[in-house]
């Protein structure tokens, strides 16, 4: 078998071995060569063979995003995110979401493509992302990213996002959930709380509170209502979804007419803040009781265990998942789903405490 070079580009460098330099090295069609590549059952072991030791001795690797892209498939799933990846890792939210989506795209043979905003846009990223379909989260208001992915024919489903017609989502009960814990802490007898919140962005002041956020503010109201109390009653503070940030706003809440009870939004969120409180020498939940909301493993095995709100994170991730594939398959689903919280009562809430800190 004789070998041949690839020309030389245009400065002067080698360009890249293409199908057709396989085939001539290999005396044998153009075809022949995608075949042994994509359909190797289509040729006998020696043609199959001989085509292979050819694209190894010219280092010839096929373009299989390009070959992909032009039977109008991928075999990638992408999720579409709100935050970059650095913030998204910090998160172990995300560990638990993912790990559902990708149980369902293991068993699929798919490949999974984290997409996160594009210079602050998650529009802007969606043309840059070469899959079959997207999962979108946390998209509180649309932007236009709805349209353009209509607009390309891309299958989508939304979770943890603000409804729209006739596009398929993925949402827990946000405003129970948020309702049980604060119902919980209010039957305690706490009534100087403090509300730990998620940040809901620079938009919040124009368009108030949106998406799951918006649902978890609506349960909060409910309860409190329910006790002769409004949102005003609470010390609110809002700051990203981050333990650092949990435990600085936790420490400042302390610093003047001290909650007795802190309710965060986020596990994430509680446990900063009960750092915080063990970083104060105060005692949780003998000084203050702290909640959180989402039920992540840590919760059941730090110290103390932490009283939470429970969703199911990675059955969300698989369910949405699953919801996608139908999509693509343009198969008939039920587009809606709503999954169930509960509280889960452990060891960091108990009635006002010292009398210092009582409320």
């Amino acid at each position: 078998m004789s070998s041949i070079s690839s020309g030389a580009g245009p400065r002067g460098g080698r360009t890249r071995p293409t199908a057709n330099d396989v085939a001539k090295a290999a005396g044998v069609s153009r075809s022949a060569v995608s075949f042994a590549f994509n359909s190797p059952e289509k040729l006998s072991t020696a043609t199959r063979d001989r085509i292979l030791a050819a694209a190894q001795e010219l280092s010839y690797v096929p373009n299989t995003l390009a070959r992909m892209l032009k039977a109008g498939q991928t075999q990638s799933l992408g999720v579409l995110l709100p935050q970059n990846l650095a913030k998204v890792m910090e998160n172990p939210y995300y560990a638990r979401f993912l790990t559902g989506v990708g149980q369902v795209c293991d068993e699929q043979g798919y490949t999974l493509l984290l997409t996160p905003p594009l210079r602050d846009s998650m529009l802007k990223a969606i043309p840059y992302a070469a899959v079959d379909g997207f999962i979108v989260c946390g998209l509180e208001h649309d932007r236009g990213e709805v349209a353009e992915l209509r607009r390309r024919g891309i299958p989508f489903v939304l979770v943890d996002s603000s409804p729209h017609q006739d596009v398929s989502s993925v949402d827990v009960d946000d405003e129970g959930g948020a309702y049980e814990v604060m119902r919980h802490v209010l039957d305690l007898g706490h009534r100087r709380i403090a509300l730990l919140s998620i940040d809901p962005g620079p938009e919040h002041a124009e368009r108030g509170y949106r998406g799951p956020l918006a649902r978890r503010i609506a349960g909060i109201t409910r309860a409190l209502g329910e006790s002769g109390m409004g949102l005003g009653d609470l010390e609110l503070v809002e700051v990203p979804a981050t333990r650092m940030d949990g435990f600085r706003a936790a420490k400042a809440l302390m610093a003047s007419a001290p909650p007795t009870a802190v309710v965060a939004m986020s596990d994430i969120l509680a446990f900063g803040a009960v750092d915080a409180m063990h970083d104060l020498g105060l005692n949780v939940p003998g000084d203050v009781t702290v909640t959180g909301y989402d039920d992540l493993p840590e919760s059941s095995w730090t110290r103390p265990r932490l009283t939470t709100i429970r969703q199911a994170i990675t059955t969300k991730g698989r369910t949405a998942a699953d919801l996608l594939f139908s999509a693509m398959r343009d198969e008939d689903q039920h587009p809606h789903q709503l999954l169930g919280t509960h509280l889960v009562v452990r060891d960091s809430s108990s009635r006002p405490g010292r009398t210092g800190l009582s409320g």
